[in-house]
C-alpha cells in the first residue's frame, strides 16, 4: 500500500491488503437510500483513503451541540493535559471500564495517540460517566484521520450528537445498561434458539448480554468492525443491535452443539467473535444482520426508554450498583407449588427485561385464596404485569405472561372485550417446554395498516390523541388501541368478566377458565398461533398468579408505556 495522508498511525504490515483507489463519486451522494446501499455493499471498503474521506463527510453532517470541541481545541489542551508523560503511561479514565484498547493494526505511535485522545476527551466531556466503546471508537477513527487533532474532532462530533432521534454512543451507565436490557429483549424475540442456549448454560443471561457492545467494539477483527462502522455512520445505533444478534446466531450455529461451562460462556463468545474470520466473512455477517426483521427504529427507541425508566425507578443509574441489576430467582425466598426455581428462572428469561429487574411476588393461589374469579380479581388487580401458572390434574403445566392490569376489563362495562399488549405470551412447561409469542412479532406483515379498513381514520385519530405516530404501527409494548391491525383476531390478548377469563383469541382460545376456576380448555388461536397448551379440556389442580415487586399499578395507568 502506498503511503497515504491517512496512514500515519497504521502498521501496514498487519493490514490485510490495501485495495485499489476507487472513484470518489460517493462523496457527492446525498440520497440516504443510495448511501445506505453503498455502505452495506462495501463501496468504500477496499480503499483506505476513500473510506477516510467518506467518514469525514458523514461525521461532519452529524448535528451537534453548539459548542463542540474541535481540532484547534485539541492542539491547545493536549500539551497541558498530557504534559511530558509517555503516552503509554497515561491512565485511562474510569468511564471506559478498564477495557483494553484494541490495537486494530495501529503502530506504536497510533496506540499512544489513542490514550492521549481519550485523556483529552475526558477533559472536554465531563458528563460522560460510562463509555466502554470509546477506546475502540478512537482507535478505529485514528486510521482515517490525518493527525490526532482531526481524530479528536471526529470523535467529539459523534459524542456531541444532539439529534434526539439519532442515538450513537452510550455515555452513561443508565444508557448502557438499558441497551443491554433492550438487546436481551431483542435476543429473546429474534434469536430464540441461541437465547434458549444462553439461558440453559448461564446462570445470569443478562450478564452474558452485557458484553454485546464489546463483541462489536473490541472483539471483532478490524476488517469486520470497519464494515459495521461504514453502515453505522449512515444508519445509526440499530445497526449495532442487528450485528450483535447476527453474531449470537452464528455462535449458536457453530458452537451450539459443543459442551459449554456456565462460567465461561462470556469468554467463549468473546473468543468466537475474535476468531470470526475462521468461519464467517464480513459480507456474510452483514447479510445475516440485515436479514433479521427487526422492530422499527422508533419502536426500539421506545423499548429503550421503557428500560431506562425501569432502571431509574429502581435507583440503578450508576455502575457501582451493577450487582442489583441482574436478577436471579433466589431459591431461598421463592416457593411455588407448580414450578421449580430452575423453571421460574427460565420463565424469567422470557419476560421483558424491565420487569425481570423485579423479584416474583405471589399474588394469588387457589389453594390459599379460593376458587373463584372474584377472589382472583381481588388479589390481582392493581398489579401489572402478572404471570399466570396452571397445573392440571394430569400434572400438565402451562401459563401466560399478561402485560396489563386486570382492572382494564372494566373499561367495557359488563361486555367481554379484549385488552392487553403484544408483550403477552402463552407457554407450556410440561410435558415439554414451548413459548408462543404474539403472531405479529414473527409475521410483521400481518400488522400492516389496512388502508381500506372502515375505521382506519378513527384509529389513526386515536393514535394521534395518544401521542403515537400512526406510521409506527407496531410496538409490542403498546396497547392494541395504539395501532390499526387488518384483523382483530391477531390482537386478542386477554379478556375477563364475572363469568370467565380468556387469554388469546381468534378461531379458538389459547386458555379459557370458568368462573369457578375449576375447568378450562385450550386450543389454537390466531393471536399466538399456538398449539394447545395441554389437554384440550382440563381440570385445574393449582393456579398461581405472580406479580413483580415494585410494579404495583395503583393509578390504573399503563406502566409499560414509557
Amino acid at each position: 500500500m502506498d503511503d497515504t495522508e491517512y496512514g500515519r498511525f497504521v502498521d501496514w504490515d498487519k493490514m490485510e491488503g490495501g485495495g485499489q483507489e476507487q472513484s470518489t463519486k460517493v462523496l457527492s451522494c446525498t440520497d440516504f437510500q443510495d448511501l445506505k446501499q453503498m455502505a452495506r455493499q462495501g463501496h468504500w471498503a477496499k480503499s483506505h483513503s476513500l473510506r477516510a474521506k467518506v467518514y469525514q463527510k458523514l461525521i461532519k453532517e452529524i448535528p451537534c451541540r453548539t459548542v463542540t470541541p474541535d481540532a484547534s481545541v485539541y492542539r491547545d489542551i493536549v500539551g497541558k493535559i498530557v504534559g511530558k508523560r509517555p503516552a503509554s503511561s497515561l491512565p485511562l479514565p474510569e468511564f471506559v471500564d478498564d477495557r483494553q484498547i484494541p490495537s486494530y493494526c495501529l503502530n506504536s505511535e497510533g496506540i499512544g495517540a489513542v490514550r492521549k485522545i481519550i485523556t483529552c476527551i475526558s477533559n472536554q466531556f465531563p458528563d460522560i460517566s460510562f463509555c466502554p466503546a470509546l477506546p475502540s471508537l478512537v482507535a478505529l477513527l485514528l486510521h482515517y484521520s490525518q493527525d490526532e487533532a482531526e481524530c479528536f474532532e471526529n470523535v467529539s462530533r459523534i459524542l456531541a450528537c444532539n439529534d434526539p432521534n439519532r442515538r450513537l454512543v452510550d455515555q452513561t451507565f443508565l444508557a448502557f445498561e438499558s441497551s443491554c436490557m433492550t438487546f436481551g429483549d431483542l435476543a429473546g424475540k429474534y434469536c430464540q434458539g441461541p437465547h434458549k442456549l444462553m439461558v440453559a448454560v448461564s446462570e445470569d443471561v443478562l450478564e452474558v448480554y452485557s458484553d454485546w457492545q464489546r463483541w462489536i467494539f473490541g472483539e471483532l477483527p478490524f476488517a469486520y468492525i470497519t464494515r459495521v462502522f461504514d453502515v453505522f455512520l449512515v444508519e445509526g445505533y440499530k445497526v449495532l443491535f442487528r450485528v450483535a444478534l447476527a453474531l449470537l446466531k452464528f455462535f449458536h450455529k457453530v458452537r451450539g452443539g459443543q459442551p459449554m461451562e456456565s462460567n465461561n460462556v462470556k469468554r467463549d463468545i468473546q473468543m468466537f467473535v475474535r476468531d470470526l474470520n475462521q468461519c464467517v466473512a464480513p459480507e456474510k455477517l452483514l447479510e445475516k444482520a440485515f436479514a433479521i426483521r427487526l422492530f422499527s427504529r422508533k419502536e426500539i427507541q421506545l423499548l429503550q426508554m421503557a428500560n431506562e425508566k425501569a432502571l431509574q425507578q429502581k435507583g440503578i443509574t450508576v455502575k457501582q450498583k451493577r450487582q442489583n441489576v441482574h436478577l436471579a430467582v433466589h431459591a431461598e425466598n421463592f416457593k411455588s407449588e407448580i414450578v421449580s426455581v430452575k423453571e421460574m428462572r427460565d420463565i424469567w428469561s422470557w419476560i421483558p427485561e424491565r420487569f425481570a429487574l423485579s423479584q416474583p411476588l405471589l399474588l394469588y393461589t387457589n389453594r390459599e385464596h379460593g376458587n373463584s374469579l372474584s377472589r382472583f380479581y381481588l388479589h390481582c388487580e392493581g398489579h401489572e404485569p402478572t404471570l399466570l401458572l396452571i397445573k392440571t390434574t394430569n400434572q400438565e403445566v402451562c401459563g401466560a405472561f399478561l402485560s396489563t392490569d386486570w382492572s382494564e376489563r372494566r373499561r367495557s362495562g359488563n361486555k367481554l372485550s379484549f385488552f392487553g399488549t403484544g408483550e403477552c405470551f402463552v407457554f407450556r412447561l410440561q410435558p415439554e417446554v414451548e413459548r408462543y409469542e404474539w403472531v405479529v412479532i414473527k409475521h410483521p406483515e400481518l400488522g400492516k395498516v389496512n388502508a381500506s379498513s372502515g375505521d382506519n381514520d378513527a384509529n389513526s385519530s386515536q393514535s394521534a390523541k395518544d401521542g403515537i405516530d400512526p406510521s409506527d404501527r407496531l410496538s409490542p409494548f403498546l396497547a392494541t388501541r395504539h395501532f390499526n391491525l387488518p384483523s382483530k383476531s391477531a390482537s386478542m390478548f386477554m379478556a375477563g368478566s364475572t363469568d370467565c377469563i380468556i387469554i388469546g383469541g381468534g378461531d379458538g382460545q389459547a386458555l379459557y377458565f370458568d368462573s369457578d376456576l375449576n375447568y378450562g380448555r385450550t386450543s389454537h388461536c390466531n393471536t399466538f398461533n399456538n398449539q394447545p397448551l395441554c389437554s384440550e379440556t382440563f381440570q385445574i389442580s393449582i393456579i398461581e398468579v405472580w406479580g413483580f415487586k415494585d410494579n404495583v399499578n395503583n393509578d390504573g395507568a399503563h406502566s409499560a408505556l414509557p
